[in-house]
């Protein structure tokens, strides 16, 4: 678990039954105005899907402070030539009180306010792969205490309405997801939790 100033992360991740190596990659960091999560998953498997995924990952770290669309135009012109990728980013602007996320493909967010209200997006089909494609950002007030799930194709639809996704605390959520989730992972499992924290007085 990763305690920082405004975002507080946990993160499960196992690889599909039979492989060694998860063929999600994900990223996280938090600057002084925002924070940023993306993951990342090459089709297919292997070396070339490994590629394209971290092709995103470098992009991201590389252009932390771009807008989340100009982030997804820039991840699918870089994909020219490479296997496709599926990818979910979330940015969470502390200035402004914004959170904006994109998926194209499978991977899922699902966020929580202090009053257990849940709001859950619809990703765009499909995948970049330096084609032009149509893609939404959902955007919404960003709330002191929310939760923020996210999630690859790994995690299944019952997984995702227990109760416990509400915790207080990120890290108990992915022990408890670890604890009842399904042993045997039929794909490769990526759940990151994270909580936005009110700032502390000074």
């Amino acid at each position: 678990m990763s305690s920082q100033n405004r975002v507080e992360v946990s993160v499960y991740q196992k690889p599909k039954k039979g492989n060694y190596q998860c063929g999600d990659s994900y990223f996280y960091t938090e600057t002084e105005n925002e924070f940023v999560c993306v993951i990342a998953d090459g089709l297919g498997s292997g070396e070339f899907a490994k590629e394209s995924s971290q092709i995103v990952i470098d992009i991201i770290k590389s252009n932390i402070h771009a807008t989340v669309e100009q982030l997804v135009k820039v991840c699918n012109s870089q994909l020219l030539g490479k296997r496709g990728v599926v990818v979910g980013i979330l940015k969470l602007d502390f200035k402004n009180h914004i959170s904006s996320f994109s998926s194209i493909g499978n991977i899922g967010i699902m966020s929580i306010t202090e009053e257990k209200l849940k709001k859950r997006n619809i990703p765009v089909g499909g995948y970049l792969a330096g084609h032009h494609r149509a893609f939404k950002v959902m955007k919404q007030k960003l709330e002191s205490n929310m939760n923020f799930i996210m999630f690859s194709d790994g995690v299944q639809d019952k997984e995702l309405s227990q109760c416990f996704f509400t915790n207080k605390s990120v890290e108990s959520i992915t022990k408890t997801y670890e604890q009842l989730s399904d042993k045997i992972r039929m794909d490769d499992t990526t759940l990151i939790a994270m909580r936005y924290v009110a700032e502390s007085s000074k």
